[in-house]
Order: structure tokens, then C-alpha cells, then sequence
């Protein structure tokens, strides 16, 4: 009965122009939307243009002037020639190898220690009853001030009352029971596997959530077919977390480039410069040296660094 009475003739055009109502009126409000866009967005484009913006262009032409005068890249070289920046001569010897290469190194270990620790963690507390207070415990490193953070691996790299010592001299090793803070050989390793420690709740968290997303059926199936755990995390988890992978790569990177705060309170940057890295020497230029050119050139070059990392990252998301 009621198919009838909207199949008439009248209640069709009736439907039809209300449709067409409604689409007009959505259109009327997106176009108004869009015309308020820039008074909308102004507010943050003007606290961008002024907090953002313009102390890295003030930055990048700072690293252009020594007194005052332009002298081209002439700052860039002088700061790449410096021992504490890049030792080439120390090659293939550690340490020290100079910030840039630390640095280098920094994200060759922490990277892949944090991201694979975090997606083990992830996926073994999955099914774990409560999983949400362990994830608590182990996010509080990612939520301990640096500062803070920094003092703790003091203390636990240290001889005596460390952990990590008291852990090597139960095995017999008596050079890893040392403070390793204090050794050339060990204080950048430290603060290293430290920051493990205080970022691995980061991509847990961030691996926790993705796996939240996929579907039980999934695994249902794999099961089914007669997959195996390794099988089913290479055909299934793996792939459908590979967008958080770009994201926890990036992140974790951009964090190991911008590490300050721990390497100033734990070693700064010694024994001999052998736990120095880029952010430590910029604020060595311009806070103990007052070579304010100096560390404008360290600053170009760590948002340089920060831009190739993050440039290729928009680009794929924007892609996907």
C-alpha cells in the first residue's frame, strides 16, 4: 500500500524537488564554508608565519653572515670541517666520529630496536588480560620528562648501583661493568639503548591501536587454512600495518635527529666528544660560545635533515 501511494505521480516530483532542496542548501553551506576558509584558518596561518616560518628563514640567513657581513657558505664549511661535527680522520676508530655521524649511528640502532620492540610488545600483550596496565608501565618512559629520563640512565649505566653493570659482572664481563657513561667506548651506546627504553612506548601504543583495526576473521581464516603464527604475521599483520610503519619510522627518526636533552644531562656530550650529536653542538655554538652564525648553520642543516625525512612521508600519505 504505501509502494503505491510513493510510486503517484505528484509524490515523486514531491521527492524529487526535495532532494534537489537539499542538495542546494548542503551547497550553499559548503560554499559559505569555503568562503570563511582563510578568516577560519588565519589565526594559526599567522601563528605559523611568526613561531614557524620566520625563525628558520631568520635561521637559514644567519648561517649566511659571520659579523654582521655575507660570506656565502664559507660558515657551512668551516662548521663541516670541525672534528666535533664530522672526525672523518676517525674512521673506521670509534669514537669519537663527530655529531653527524653519532647521529647517523643513533638511528641505525634505535630505530629498528624501538620499532620491532614496540610491534613485539604489541602484538604479544594483544590478548593478554590486563594488557592495559603493562602498556601503562611501559609507556611511562615515553612520558618521563627527558630531563628526568637522562638522569635515571645515569644511574643505571653506572658501576656500582647500575643494573646494567651488576647484569654484565654476574656474566663475567668486566668491561661492560663498568660505567659506561664514563668510557669513550660505551657512552654513546648508553644513552642509545636508554632511549629505547623511553620510546618504545610510542610505537607500542601506535602498533596497539593498528592491530585494533584488524579484523578477528582474518586471523580466523589463516587459521583455518593452517597458517602458522610466522606466516600469518608476514600475510596479514605486517601488510595491514604498513602505513603505521611510515608514521613510527618517521616520528622515530625525527626524534633521534632533535635528541638533546638526555645527552646534556647524562654525559654532555663527552667523555672526549664521544656522545656529542647535532642538537647538543648547536647549543654548544650558541649558548657556550656565543657563536650564534655558527649554530644558525647546525640548525639549517638538522631542517634539512628533518625535511628529507618528512617531505617523502606527506607525500606517500597524501598518495595513499
Amino acid at each position: 500500500m504505501g509502494r503505491k501511494e510513493i510510486t503517484r505521480p505528484h509524490e515523486v516530483r514531491r521527492e524529487i524537488l526535495t532532494s534537489v532542496r537539499e542538495a542546494l542548501r548542503k551547497l550553499q553551506r559548503f560554499a559559505r564554508a569555503r568562503k570563511n576558509f582563510p578568516l577560519f584558518f588565519s589565526p594559526a596561518i599567522i601563528l605559523i608565519l611568526f613561531l614557524v616560518v620566520y625563525p628558520i628563514l631568520q635561521t637559514l640567513y644567519l648561517s649566511f653572515l659571520s659579523s654582521g657581513e655575507f660570506v656565502g657558505l664559507s660558515n657551512y664549511s668551516e662548521i663541516l670541517s670541525r672534528k666535533d661535527i664530522l672526525n672523518v680522520e676517525g674512521f673506521p676508530k670509534f669514537p669519537p666520529l663527530g655529531a653527524l655521524v653519532h647521529n647517523a649511528i643513533w638511528i641505525l640502532i634505535h630505530l629498528p630496536l624501538s620499532m620491532f620492540s614496540g610491534l613485539a610488545l604489541a602484538i604479544v600483550l594483544r590478548d593478554v588480560k590486563g594488557s592495559s596496565i603493562i602498556k601503562s608501565v611501559i609507556f611511562l618512559g615515553m612520558v618521563t620528562p627527558m630531563i628526568v629520563g637522562g638522569i635515571v640512565l645515569q644511574y643505571t649505566f653506572s658501576e656500582g648501583y647500575g643494573i646494567v653493570p651488576a647484569f654484565f659482572e654476574v656474566l663475567g664481563y668486566e668491561e661492560l661493568s663498568r660505567t659506561w657513561t664514563a668510557l669513550p667506548n660505551t657512552a654513546l651506546f648508553a644513552l642509545i639503548f636508554g632511549s629505547v627504553w623511553l620510546w618504545t612506548g610510542f610505537s607500542m601504543i601506535i602498533y596497539s591501536a593498528g592491530l585494533a583495526t584488524i579484523p578477528r576473521e582474518y586471523y580466523e581464516a589463516a587459521e583455518i587454512d593452517g597458517a602458522g603464527p610466522f606466516k600469518t604475521f608476514r600475510r596479514i599483520t605486517f601488510p595491514l600495518l604498513r602505513p603505521l610503519n611510515i608514521v613510527v619510522m618517521t616520528m622515530t627518526v625525527l626524534y633521534d635527529l632533535k635528541i638533546f636533552d638526555i645527552v646534556f644531562v647524562a654525559t654532555r656530550g663527552g667523555p672526549g666528544k664521544a656522545s656529542t650529536v647535532l642538537a647538543f653542538e648547536m647549543w654548544l655554538q650558541a649558548f657556550q660560545f656565543s657563536n650564534f652564525n655558527g649554530a644558525a648553520v647546525i640548525a639549517s642543516l638538522l631542517t634539512l635533515l628533518t625535511s628529507v625525512v618528512t617531505i617523502p612521508m606527506i607525500r606517500y600519505m597524501v598518495r595513499r
